[in-house]
């Protein structure tokens, strides 16, 4: 099962997405200093094995990759840079998320209004490492579901407060909108005129403000 698996997935990250079009590209082709880390192409994550097959690349849509660009070289200036844990993400993967957790309020059901924006090229999961490329503490892991994982919570450490304002600062000004129930998680600005006609109009109704929206 976990082959085919596997197989399912490789095939629909080597063919184009319906969701996403034909204009995903390697964030890494447009900042090769921007660590990639994918959650779903290991073991540390949700599901507790891959989702991705071995070597996958973080895609996303120009705009999302240029954005991404704009918000490393404002980090580079304090010493800090991006790690992407997640990026484009095709339907299949998203359904077998959404078949283990069932949890509307941190995972989109892909049958339902428009699935996830990772479907459609518009979101990352990012997080923060230091000048070495290591990372940094934050306020919780990826996929975190309880309130460390929240956008407004902070906890008691200083040193976590100056990192996720500075991570949230950096991609607000790089032309990007937080999730109320994520702190890694950020969708580009505007990013209903992406999406169908039919589909963005029923997404208003999903993400009514800048800090809401769904993994």
């Amino acid at each position: 099962m976990y082959v085919c698996l596997l197989v399912e997935m490789t095939m629909a990250l080597a063919t184009t997405d319906a969701h996403a079009g034909d204009s995903l590209v390697d964030v890494r082709s447009v900042d090769p200093t921007i660590v990639v880390e994918l959650r779903y192409a290991g073991r540390n994550n949700l599901l507790s094995y891959p989702l991705y097959p071995h070597g996958t690349r973080a895609l996303a849509r120009p705009e999302v990759a240029s954005g991404l660009a704009r918000a490393q070289a404002f980090l580079r200036r304090y010493e800090y840079g991006l790690k992407i844990w997640d990026a484009y993400r095709p339907v299949a993967v998203q359904a077998k998320l959404w078949e283990a957790s069932h949890n509307g309020d941190y995972v989109a059901n892909p049958q339902m209004g428009v699935g996830s924006l990772h479907s459609w090229g518009i979101a990352v999961d990012a997080t923060l490492v230091d000048s070495w490329n290591n990372p940094v503490r934050m306020p919780s892991d990826f996929d975190d579901f309880t309130p460390a994982g929240m956008w407004r919570y902070v906890g008691p450490s200083p040193e976590v407060r100056a990192h996720i304002t500075l991570l949230q600062n950096a991609m607000l000004r790089a032309g990007f909108w937080g999730s109320r129930t994520e702190w890694w998680h950020f969708t580009i600005a505007h990013w209903q005129k992406y999406l169908p006609s039919e589909k963005a109009k029923s997404a208003a109704v999903v993400s009514g403000t800048h800090w809401e929206g769904k993994l």
